[in-house]
């Protein structure tokens, strides 16, 4: 098993759940405009989790889903019950749907406006902030209700994602040291022995 990854990505949630998960799997930086990935993954993005089938998996929610399901004895995943299913699922949605676009105007600022000048490619990437703040003061309460976890009260992938994204926001004007329950969670994270290596790793 293959998980390939570029530094700073939602790829490194998906590496964080096979180490939590105890996983046989090697970690592969990815060359996203290399001929060889994009046969590999037609999107020529990460994450992609290679398990020797036809194609890769993609999408970092059901990559990490896959994770849950596969190793369920780690306990990443929901708790039994269709509406527990239902909140993990809900969850997940909102941060894949909600949380991870709330950025691309900050990262990608030339795809949300025509013109090319710095002041309005500045304007582009402030227009994200009202949307990042929204989706953190969700994100918030979601850890508030959780007792210090995105999911009832309990390691899963939700964390895993969620911390990886939440990071982002060290280089904006109001940052997750902003956000208290955040705050918290993320202090507890990066204490977590497995998200200190996978960021050691993955920055090399």
């Amino acid at each position: 098993m293959k998980l390939y990854y570029a530094p700073g990505t939602c790829a490194l949630a998906c590496w964080i759940a096979l180490e939590w998960a105890g996983a046989d799997y090697q970690a592969v930086r990815a060359d996203p405009h290399s001929d060889e990935f994009k046969r590999l993954n037609p999107l020529a993005a990460v994450p992609a989790l290679d398990i020797g089938r036809a194609r890769a998996m993609t999408q970092a929610p059901a990559i990490l889903q896959y994770i849950a399901d596969r190793y369920p004895q780690a306990g990443i995943g929901a708790n039994e019950g269709l509406e527990n299913a239902f909140e993990l699922n809900e969850t997940m949605a909102f941060l894949a749907s909600d949380f991870h676009p709330a950025f691309w105007p900050f990262f990608f600022p030339q795809r949300y406006t025509t013109a090319t000048d710095e002041a309005s490619l500045a304007a582009a990437k402030e227009a994200a902030y009202a949307r990042i703040d929204r989706a953190m003061q969700h994100l918030d309460k979601l850890i508030a209700a959780g007792n210090g976890h995105v999911y009832q009260g309990k390691r899963s992938i939700a964390d895993a994602y969620a911390y990886v994204m939440a990071r982002w926001t060290a280089k904006l004007p109001k940052t997750w040291k902003d956000y208290p329950h955040i705050a918290a969670f993320m202090q507890r994270m990066e204490q977590d022995p497995v998200v200190q290596k996978v960021l050691a790793e993955s920055a090399k």
